[in-house]
Formats: structure tokens, sequence, C-alpha cells
């Protein structure tokens, strides 16, 4: 447990240390390591750190994951911690940003675009190489890097949307919950319900994507290790392959799907676990018409689903998943006939678990019963129950020509009958993802240049490790090997070959470790496969041979029992051999086979002729062995080691900051473990001292050669390219020259690089200009030439014209002359026609009318009979009808008569009332009259008596100021009172410093109180006259005439309040401006005008 602190003091050797958690702590001085400055923390690079150690990278990497900024590169290799969430940093903003270099920031966006690039510029096939533990996010860092480098190639195809159509049909047959995997990936799509529990059963894929010449992308092709992929209880993927369709159906047209899965999960399941999901899908939602041809049961019926305890998944709906799996099956094209057989064989997969055995004998030999499951299973295969029991009960012996059927034992039974479980269900898996090819028209060859994507198992070490992490970690150990060669051994050596002088980094080589699985004959595969031959051996026999023959290997460590050790390059692992031999054999007996190839049903025939025609597995031969999972897996495994290097690789590390999948958490101890698996600090010290760019001087000449700006003697590319690196200012340490090569450090291919692209631009700009010029000069001349030459057809065409035309002049005359003299006759004769006619209709009419007058007088008279005739006969009732509506018609009268009379007295009142209304406002009037009459009497008064006494005193008051004065006559006109308003403004400061200014003032004050006067005056007289005008009640008025008397009246006293009050201010401000002189006068007007008031 590492943490930061300062040093308080140091005695011997022994140091007080501060840390930042404010605790004070005795340490050994041995243990302090020198801390980063606070400027390097969080850096980009970890080569970027001035003390590189282990507590420094484990911090710099917290620190940058506190920031939801999860990858980090350590030199040539990115660090891709799993945040668990999903983190905002993969839109089409941060591909757009990547692919114009934006921004130099790590990522695996960044990573794919170096790749690109190299392969478009150097003509190179490179690989992407992903590497972590299980919960590493290599899948979805391997996605990433795929979506990418489709946004960059412009991928194109049809094929899309049909495998994102799919994804149910591998999603089923290839899924399965598991133990640990509860809770979904860091990047898990919502769309998937099931990806909180699935176990992905691709546990390594290499994906090439193809691309033409021109950077498109044409194709791309998945490959898997197969045989390796067997039981694994503890550990699996949380990625799905729907996840691994969803991407490819992004950026890929033609696709070849070569996946195999875990088939001993197909028997045997571990507690809390479930087989695939298409036997659950099967149970729930087949149809009753398909379950009766399938003799099907639900599903905690059968033998091999009721292991677990574990049937159903909440939230999820089996059935309905069914149906989907059945609409996929459609869109991929496979036929309603081809379904029923798929469903046959899961059914018969199912009934094979029920199938069981009793003892014949006791040498413990058995024979199955011919019970209903296996007469399901013969029924659903098409061959008879005999023939199925003889196959899962006998064993046939070559001896010499003849053969001898032996009988098996019960374990040996139950083997079989599972061997021919697991292969019919990994057959039939086989079969379905050629059919999904064939919908693709996948398989085609693709010539050009490739990105080959790996994302491998991560190396593993559980409480209980068994075949399944033996050849896991065996193949992550040769991967680390092709890592180690690639960045330590590769790199040095080149480095010595090149005569360049550098410091060699020590690293470790784990050959030795390898030789310890592949060494023959003594390897651990060599022994093992010896062993699965050998009659009469066990896990325990296989145990003791490896101790017998390893224990003096320093990689190989003998253990009490079953179990050995292996001293990986990750570290030790302990492995129990139990269940290895069983694991790495091939159970499958060739009677199986054969009972396959006789059977009535299509796809068993197939099954059994695939098996026949596979090499190395001859089943022809009855003693020939077959080879062992462990060996085919290797053979796999060196053909995938041979293609990365063929290929250039660039590396990606995921790394899991917590057991737990939780997002936030950062175990430092698990981080630490898995830096130091991959060899992360070694290459951290090696990318610091070394040179990671580097290129032959006949390449870096031909790219950069023209950027020189001066001609150099010798053209020699070495001389070129030394020219080159002056130029730019390429410090010495920065670079150093090879016999055949020129080494760059990290950074410094950039500025050549931007340079060369600015330069190349320049000349295409100039190129653009310069083309465009001679375009239009071309132009230009064509087009002079174009017009003389259509001015000379234009003369031409225009002079014969003109003598057609002439000749034909006359004769379009003498034709135009005949028509309009052939038109003017017609228009006449139809006048004369039509006039002739009119005047004979007029004729007409009039003889009609005369006989229409006559037989008018005769109508009258005769309806004048009828209408007498009619009158008498008006029957009685009409009579009393009319009578009647003539009394109601006096009646409706009569009231209206009272309501006119009613509403006429109404009126005599309201005219009295307004008479009375009349008479009180006209003695209103006339009382304001007078009164306005002695206020105005007054003001005349007091102006006159001010007027008399300012001329007198006003050689006395000139040193006299007032501190306030009134603004002059029209500002204070402006600021008067309106009806309700306020008082004038008053202004502060002093007037200027004039003669008579402040007797000016206060006549001016004087003037405005009494234009105010008059003003009100106006407006009184204006309001009284509006009301005296009213004659007739407005019934739709808001206020009756007595309110607004009573509110005009209110507004009356409240201004003479006012313009009393106002008065006094006057009287007191001239007071106190000193007229001692004139105070007895003034007294006599101002007593009077307030008694007047």
């Amino acid at each position: 447990m590492w943490g930061s602190g300062t040093i308080q003091s140091t005695s011997g050797e022994e140091s007080i240390v501060s840390l930042s958690n404010g605790n004070v702590i005795k340490v050994s001085t041995s243990q302090l390591l020198p801390a980063n400055p606070g400027i390097l923390e969080g850096v980009n690079d970890l080569i970027q750190l001035s003390y590189l150690n282990e507590p420094s990278v484990l911090h710099n990497l917290k620190r940058r994951y506190s920031h939801d900024m999860i990858y980090s590169k350590a030199g040539p290799v990115l660090i891709a911690v799993n945040p668990f969430k999903d983190v905002q940093i993969y839109g089409k903003d941060f591909v757009t940003s990547y692919r114009e270099k934006a921004t130099d920031s790590p990522h695996v966006f960044a990573i794919a675009d170096n790749a690109y690039n190299e392969m478009m510029n150097e003509f190179h096939n490179l690989n992407l190489s992903c590497s972590g533990e299980t919960g590493a996010g290599k899948t979805e860092t391997a996605k990433f890097a795929m979506q990418y480098l489709a946004s960059l190639g412009g991928g194109y195809g049809g094929k899309e949307c049909k495998i994102l159509q799919t994804h149910c049909i591998l999603e089923a047959f290839g899924n399965a919950k598991t133990s640990r995997n509860d809770s979904s990936s860091r990047f898990v799509s919502s769309s998937s319900p099931l990806s909180f529990a699935h176990c992905s059963l691709l546990k390594g894929k290499l994906i090439d994507i193809h691309f033409t010449a021109l950077g498109k992308i044409s194709g791309a092709n998945i490959q898997t290790c197969k045989h390796v992929l067997l039981e694994k209880v503890s550990s699996c993927h949380s990625s799905t392959l729907y996840q691994v369709l969803s991407l490819l159906s992004c950026i890929v047209s033609d696709v070849d799907f070569f996946v195999t899965f875990e088939q001993s999960r197909v028997v045997q399941l571990a507690a809390g676990e479930r087989s695939y999901h298409i036997f659950y899908q099967l149970c729930a939602g087949a149809p009753p018409a398909l379950r009766e041809r399938l003799n099907l049961k639900m599903a905690n019926e059968y033998n091999y689903l009721v292991q677990s305890d574990c049937l159903v998944i909440n939230g999820v709906d089996d059935g309905q998943k069914f149906q989907k799996l059945k609409e996929a099956f459609d869109i991929v094209q496979i036929c309603k006939e081809e379904q029923e057989q798929v469903f046959a064989m899961l059914a018969a997969v199912l009934w094979l678990g029920n199938i069981s055995f009793q003892v014949t004998d006791k040498e413990n030999h058995v024979e199955a019963l011919a019970d209903e499951a296996l007469t399901s299973v013969a029924t659903l295969i098409g061959c008879a129950p005999h023939e199925l029991m003889q196959a899962i009960s006998t064993h046939r012996i070559q001896v010499g020509k003849d053969s001898i059927a032996k009988k098996l034992t019960l374990q040996q039974a139950i083997d079989t009958r599972d061997a021919l479980a697991k292969f019919i269900y990994a057959s039939l898996f086989d079969w379905l993802v050629e059919q999904i090819n064939n919908s693709l028209e996948a398989g085609k060859k693709h010539i050009g240049r490739s990105i080959s994507i790996i994302d491998i198992y991560g190396f593993e070490s559980l409480k209980k490790n068994s075949f399944e992490q033996f050849c896991i970690n065996y193949a992550n150990e040769r991967l680390q090997q092709h890592f180690n060669r690639h960045l330590f051994k590769l790199e040095q050596e080149e480095y010595d070959l090149e005569g360049i002088d550098w410091t060699k980094v020590v690293f470790e080589d784990n050959q030795e470790c390898l030789d310890l699985f592949e060494k023959k004959p003594l390897g651990i595969l060599s022994l093992l496969d010896e062993e699965s031959n050998a009659p009469n051996s066990t896990d325990f026999t296989l145990a003791n041979k490896l101790k017998q023959h390893l224990n003096s290997n320093s990689y190989f460590k003998g253990d009490r029992g079953r179990a050995f050790g292996v001293l990986h390059f990750a570290g030790e692992v302990l492995y129990d051999t139990n269940g290895f031999l069983d694991k790495n054999r091939d159970p499958l007996s060739s009677e199986v086979v054969q009972l396959l190839s006789s059977c009535d049903g299509q796809l068993p025939q197939l099954f059994a002729k695939k098996m026949f025609n596979q090499p190395l597995q001859s089943v022809t031969s009855l003693d020939t062995p077959m080879q062992s999972v462990a060996l085919q897996f290797k053979g796999q495994l060196f053909k995938l080691m041979h293609q990365l290097e063929s290929t250039r690789s660039h590396f990606i590390c995921c790394i899991k900051p917590n057991s737990k999948q939780l997002p936030g958490t950062y175990e430092e101890d698990l981080v630490l473990q898995q830096l130091r698996c991959y060899g992360i600090f070694e290459v951290i010290r090696i990318s610091r001292s070394g040179y990671p760019t580097r290129m032959t001087h006949q390449a870096f000449t031909e790219r950069y050669g023209f950027l020189l700006s001066e001609p150099i003697v010798s053209q020699d590319p070495l001389s070129i390219s030394v020219a080159l690196l002056k130029q730019f200012n390429v410090l010495p340490q920065m670079y150093q020259i090879g016999y055949t090569k020129v080494f760059l450090r990290t950074g410094q291919i950039s500025a050549l690089e931007d340079r060369r692209k600015q330069v190349l631009r320049g000349v295409i700009e100039v190129q653009k200009y310069f083309r465009g010029h001679r375009a239009r000069r071309l132009f230009h001349e064509l087009n002079k030439g174009a017009k003389i030459v259509c001015g000379e057809n234009i003369r031409r065409k225009y002079a014969t014209e003109s003598n057609r035309c002439s000749a034909f002049a006359s004769q379009l005359l003498d034709e135009q002359l005949t028509a309009v003299i052939y038109l003017q006759s017609v228009i006449r004769g139809w006048l004369a026609r039509r006039r002739f006619n009119n005047m004979h209709n007029l004729k007409q009419s009039n003889r009609g009318s005369v006989k229409s007058r006559r037989k008018m007088g005769r109508k009258i008279f005769e309806a004048k009979d009828m209408l007498h005739e009619q009158q008498i006969q008006v029957l009685p009732s009409v009579m009393a009808e009319l009578q009647r509506r003539v009394l109601k018609a006096e009646t409706n009268l009569g009231q209206k008569e009272h309501e006119n009379a009613t509403l006429r007295e109404q009126l005599q009142k309201s005219e009295a009332r307004w008479l009375d209304y009349e008479a009180k406002m006209k003695s209103m009037e006339e009382m304001w009259q007078k009164q306005m009459v002695s206020l105005q009497t007054s003001l005349t008064a007091a102006r006159k008596s001010l007027a008399a006494d300012n001329g007198a005193g006003q050689l006395g008051r000139a040193d006299v100021l007032s501190p306030r004065c009134y603004d002059s006559e029209d500002n204070m006109s402006m600021g008067s009172r309106t009806t309700g308003g306020n008082t004038p403004v008053l202004f502060s400061g002093a007037m200027p410093d004039v003669v008579g200014g402040r007797e000016n003032g206060s006549l001016n004050a004087l003037g405005n109180l009494l234009k105010e006067f008059e003003q009100r005056k106006q407006n009184f007289d204006a309001d009284a006259k509006s009301l005296m005008d009213i004659r007739v009640p407005q019934q739709a008025s808001n206020m009756n005439p007595d309110d607004e008397l009573r509110t005009l009246r209110l507004r009356f006293e409240t201004w003479k309040k006012d313009y009393k009050l106002r008065l006094k201010e006057a009287k007191a401000r001239l007071h106190k401006r000193g007229h001692p002189e004139s105070d007895k006068s003034r007294r006599k007007w101002w007593g009077k005008l307030g008694s007047r008031a």
C-alpha cells in the first residue's frame, strides 16, 4: 500500500513522513521513493514522468481514472482502464477530432488512426492486439477500434441490416447464463436484456478487416481458437455475440463467421448457471403442434437442464425470445422445414440426457433402457431404437479383419451418450453459422491491405484451475512472448544490428516457460497427449508422470496429489489434473458417427459426413487414435502467431480496476499485479531510452527529400536523411543514424509530417491555379474561334433567308388580301342574316302578345268565378279560428298599452330628477364663480403690492441669497399639477448671481400661482359644463350623476386646501428674504386673502 507524503526529517535509516491525510509516520528510508512534481500529475504518457516507479505509475493512472480519463500511454502501448460505466468519449465529434488530428490525447481512436495511416502510407498489414484479463474490457475496446476504422474506411454493403436482425440466432445458440457474470459490461447496450447474465462463448477471436487500395473497407473475417472453448465455470467474458454482430453490421459487407463454443456446457452445469438459451426458449415458446411432433416437455423435466436449479432469468421472457428467433430464421432464409429439423436436433439433445442405463453383469457392463427417452431420440434423429441403444452401449474393437462388440461400463456409456449430445449440438451450431454465411454471401477472398484486431482471453489464476485455465494461460504465454519480442527483444536486436548507441533494458524472457509446454518429448503437452492415449491412465498417473519428468525444470513445481504448478510470466499458477485426460480426449466413438450417417434425417447425415471428411481424425480406421484437443489447440495457436508475426503490431493493454466491477473503484494491488503481468514498467523504461520511430534511409528520403531547401553535393539517401534532420533543427539526442535506418524518438516525426503536408497543400494549390489558368486560356481561345465561325454562319444564313423572303413576299401579300376579302364577305353576310332574323322575330312576337292578352282575360274571369265558389264553401271551423286569433291580438295590445303607460311615468320621474340636479349644478357653479373671482382679486392685489415693495427695497437686499427657488415660468407650467396631480417641481441650488434675480424669482413664483389658478378655473368650468350638458341618463355608465358631482366637489376642496398651503409657503419665503419695510402691507393683503379663501 503506497501513500504520498512529505519527509519531515531523516535520522540514519529512518525518516519521519507527514502523509497527505495529516498522519505522521516513521518509515525506513529504503522504502521511500521520490514523487513527481505536481505539474506532472495525470500526464497522458507515462514516459513523461520524471521518476519512474510503481507508485508513481499507479498514482498517475488513478488520478486520470478518477476524472474519467480511462486511456493513457506507456510509450507505444495504450493502457485502457475499464470504467464499468458509460463514458461519453466515443461520439461522432471525437471521431472527427482524431481524424483531423485536432487532439493528441490517448484514445483507442488514436491508435486505430495510427494503424490506418501506417497501412495506407507504408503498405503494411497491421494488427491491434487487445490483451487483458476477464472483465478488463478487451472486446469493447476492440469494438470501438473497429468503429473508428469503419469511419475512416467508409464501409459499405447491403448485409448490415440482415446481420443486425439475426443476432438473436447466435445469441440463443451461443450464449448462456453464468454464475459470476451478474452485472452488465461497461458498454453493454440496454437493448439486450440478457447482457447482464451472458457468458460470451468466444473466449478469443481475431478479426481481420480488409481494405481496398483506396482505403475503403471491403470485408471482414472472424476466427476463433477452436477446441479450447471448453467448460469454464467460474470465469467468463461478459460481452455477447450480439455485440460483435451489431458492431460488424456497421462496418462490413461480407463477414465470415467461424465460431465455436463451450461444448461441455450442453451436458454439465454448475450451480446457479444455465445451459444455452435456446433450450429454455424452445421449451417455453414452442407452439402445441410443434410440441406434439417433437414430444417436447417443459424444461424442468430434462436432466441436462435441472442440474443447476436455475431455469429462468429474472426479467427475461424465453417464450417471446423464441418467437423472435423464428423471425430471425426467416430473415436469414432458413426455410420452415429446416427450422423444424433444427428444433428436432435440439429436442434430441435434451432427450439424450434422460436416457438411463441398467447394469447387466457383475463387471458393471450396462445397456440403455428402451424407455420414452430412447424412443424419442431415435425418432427425432431418424434411426431405429435398437441401433441407438447399441451405439451408446457398446464399443467395437478391431481384431485382425474382424471387429468385436464390447459392452461399456456405466461411466463409459454415460460419456458416450454425452459425447453424442455435444457433437450434435456443436455440429448444429456450425451448420447455423454456415447458413448465415451463405445468406450474407460471405467467404469471398479479399486482396489488399488489412488490419487485424485480436481480442484474446486474459491470463487466469483461480482457486481451482483445470484444463481450461491451462490452455488459456498457455496461449497467453505465447502472446506474451510475441509482446516481449516485438517491444523488447527484437527492438534491442535491431539496435545492435544498426549500430545504435544506447543502454540495454533487462527484461524477462519466457522462452523457458514455453519450452516447458512445447518441448518434445518431455513437454507438458506431449506428456498429456501420451497419457491420454495410454490404456488405464488416470489423472493421478498424469500428475505423477509430469512430476517424474519435469521436477528438474525451474518453471515446474510438483505438488501433492493431482496438482502441479507452473511459473508463468504473469505469476505462478497451481493446476488440478482432475478431468485433464477426459477433456483432452475426444470421446466421440466411430459407432456414434456411423449411426448418424445411417439416420434418415438430413442434418445427422450432414454432421457425420463432415466428421468423416475431417483430416487428422479419420474414423474409417477404428484403431487410429484421434488427435487430442490440446494438440489441435497448439496447432491453431501456432497458426495465429504466424499471422501476427507477419504483420506490424500495435498493443492495447486493458486493465481491470477492481474485482467487483464497480465504477469509480480503484484497487491498487489488482492494478499493480496486471501492470507487472503485462510488463508495462519494462515497456516504459525501454520507450524512454529507445527510438520507436524508424525508417530506412531510402524510405525517409523518398518521403521527405523534397523538403530540402538547398541541394547537397552527395545525393545518397543517408546524406539526404542527415541534411533533412539538420534543416529541421532536430536535436542530436533526439535521433540516431543507423547503417540502413534513421531512428527517431517519440514525437520527432510529427514536425516533418506537418511540414510535408503543408508543402503538399501549397503544391496542390499552385497546381490548382495553374491548371485553372491554363483551362481558362484554352477556353478563351476556343471561344474566340467559335465567335468568328458563328458570325460567318449567321451572315450566310441571313442572306439565304433574305432571298427566300423577297421571293415569297409578293405571293404572301396576295394571299393575305384574298383572305381579308373573304373574311369581310363572310362577316357582312352574317350581319345581314342576323338583322333579317331579328325583324322576323319581332313581328312574330307582336302577334303572340295580342293572343296572350285575350287568353289572359279569359283566365281572370274564370278565376273570379272559382274564388266566389270557394268563399261560399268556407267551413265554420276556419271562422272560429280567425275569431280566436283576433281576441288574442286584442289582449296583447292591451298589455302593450299598460307597459307604455308605466314607461311614460318612469320617464317623467327621471326628467324631474334631472331638473333638480340641473338647478343644484347651477347654484354650485355660481358659488365657484364667486370664489374664483375672490381668489383672483386677492392674487392681483398681492402681486401689485409685492411689485411696489420690490421696487423700494431692491438695492438694500442685493446680498441676500435664497437657498431654494422655483424654475422659470415655462418649467413651472410644465410641472404644475393636473386634476388631482402633485405640486410643482422644486429645484435645488442657487440662481445665477445677477441683479434683480431674487426679486424676479419671487414675482415668477406668484405668477406661476396665478397662472395655475387660471388653469384650474378653466378645468373646473369645463367639468361643470360637461355635467350640465348631460340631459338623458346613461344606463351603461359606471357612476351616477350624484357621485360625479361629489367627486368634482371633493377635487375642488382638495385643490383649494393645497393652493392655500402653497400661498402660505410663498409668504414665508418672502418674509425670509428680508422685507421689513413691507411686512405691514403684506400682512394686510395676506390676511384679507386668507379670510376670503
